[in-house]
């Protein structure tokens, strides 16, 4: 709210009356301390004014740069999935080139493959199980054919 102030003393009817660019003078004096009156009473609440203003335009840009900040996060995070999935997919594709290079240098190599080795094993148990079955079973007599005695 202005404050009321009195108003100045002005100059009686008797009194002389002041020349021209003294009164000229005077009014622009009379004006600035006006506006500086108004200024002080007015400024505060331009101040408080201009300070809500901008917690508001504040609040406003952080929740807009908030939103921008989510949107890339979530764009980010989708190209990384994608990516992941895109590099798995080529890293298996190479590593099965691999291990067919691999596989096709030991075979002309002479090496045998694992799945050799695997039959070579499954034959050998094989084996094993038939000879342990041969050692189980009772030994059967061998009948000789008779000779005949010699009259």
């Amino acid at each position: 709210m202005p404050k009321k102030t009195s108003p100045p003393d002005r100059p009686s009817a008797s009194a002389k009356p002041a020349e021209p660019t003294e009164e000229s003078s005077q009014h622009i004096w009379l004006a600035g301390l006006g506006a500086m009156a108004k200024a002080q009473s007015q400024g505060t609440k331009a101040f408080e004014g201009l300070i809500a203003d901008g917690l508001a335009f504040q609040r406003k840009t952080q929740w807009a740069a908030q939103e921008k900040i989510s949107e890339a996060t979530e764009q980010l995070t989708h190209l990384a999935k994608d990516f992941g999935h895109q590099a798995s997919g080529r890293i298996d594709r190479l590593e099965h080139m691999f291990e067919d290079r691999v596989a096709r240098a030991l075979t002309r190599l002479g090496i045998p493959s694992m799945t050799d080795v695997e039959a070579l094993t499954q034959r050998v148990a094989d084996l094993e199980a038939k000879l342990a079955q041969t050692a189980k079973a009772p030994a059967k007599a061998v009948k000789r054919p008779a000779t005949k005695k010699p009259l």
